[in-house]
């Protein structure tokens, strides 16, 4: 099962990458946070700090991936091509 489907770009997301070092998914509804974590890890070769999830009025969830001060959430950000 894919825990991630797609990232978020809105404004207040890409104004998250640089102020809290975080990336905003959008994810699969039934992912658990280990879940989300493990993928996100093994895809981008980073440590993940925290995630905080949030289940959206249209049943879909959003996680927001803090990611540890050693790496940069701006390094991630340009893989995904969002910057």
């Amino acid at each position: 099962m894919d825990a991630l489907i797609y990232p978020l770009s809105t404004e207040k997301a890409l104004n998250m990458i640089d102020r809290m070092n975080t990336i905003c998914y959008i994810c699969d509804f039934r992912s658990t946070k280990s879940a989300i974590k493990k993928e996100f890890e093994e895809t981008f070769g980073v440590k993940v700090a925290t995630i905080n999830t949030e289940i959206t009025m249209n049943n879909t969830k959003r996680a927001y991936i803090r990611i540890k001060p050693e790496f940069k959430a701006s390094d991630v950000a340009r893989k995904l091509k969002l910057v």
